[in-house]
């Protein structure tokens, strides 16, 4: 077995975050994104879309999506259960998390992707039109989580989930965005330094 990741990408990020909670080691082979290895023949054959993470099992399977992966490794280590133990509970965690990805994580990446110099070859054509109008997309996408975390520790309830993990790294990419979280969304602030300074938000 062994993980496809780039360490500045968020989506990779969120399976290293998962496999350190789970206290789970996978060997890593580091694909550069900035010098355009993911779209190298050979990456190419493991992830025909060219993006990582991918997981590459011991009988040739590979698994692409970093929700997918996680959810692979949570079949087969279900401690600590990052996606919920009781139906409600899984219910929450897919709602919250799918909210983190398609109203934060989704709008943060357009804006990164259309407005950063560094992305021009990648993202042809950049639209900074576009950038630009998703920048109040993820200050809503920032209060739906604000609002949500003024009843509860975390972003699904009351334990910590792959919700969290989304988020967390959804709005750590907002530094090259330089979009901040704003002053007055206090709930979300305090998440954030819980989050940041649990050991797993290293990796």
């Amino acid at each position: 077995m062994k993980l496809y990741d780039s360490v500045r990408a968020p989506n990779p990020r969120r399976v290293r975050l998962f496999l350190a909670e789970k206290g789970i080691t996978v060997p890593m082979v580091t694909v550069d994104l900035a010098a355009f290895e993911h779209r190298e023949a050979s990456y190419s054959k493991i992830n025909t879309l060219q993006r990582t993470p991918a997981l590459e099992l011991d009988d040739g399977i590979i698994l692409t999506e970093s929700v997918a992966i996680c959810r692979y490794f949570e079949a087969i280590h279900p401690e600590p259960a990052l996606f919920g133990r009781t139906p409600i509970e899984q219910a929450r965690i897919e709602m919250w998390n799918r909210r983190a990805e398609l109203e934060l994580f989704i709008p943060i990446t357009h804006v990164f992707r259309h407005l950063h110099p560094g992305m021009a070859k990648h993202e042809v054509p950049q639209i900074a039109e576009w950038g630009e109008a998703n920048k109040p997309k993820v200050i809503a996408g920032l209060a739906l989580l604000n609002d949500a975390l003024a009843h509860y520790p975390f972003v699904a309830g009351e334990a910590f989930s792959i919700a969290d993990i989304t988020a967390l790294c959804a709005i750590d990419f907002m530094k090259p965005t330089r979009i901040k979280v704003p002053d007055e969304m206090v709930h979300l602030l305090r998440w954030h330094a819980e989050v940041s300074a649990r050991p797993s938000a290293a990796a």
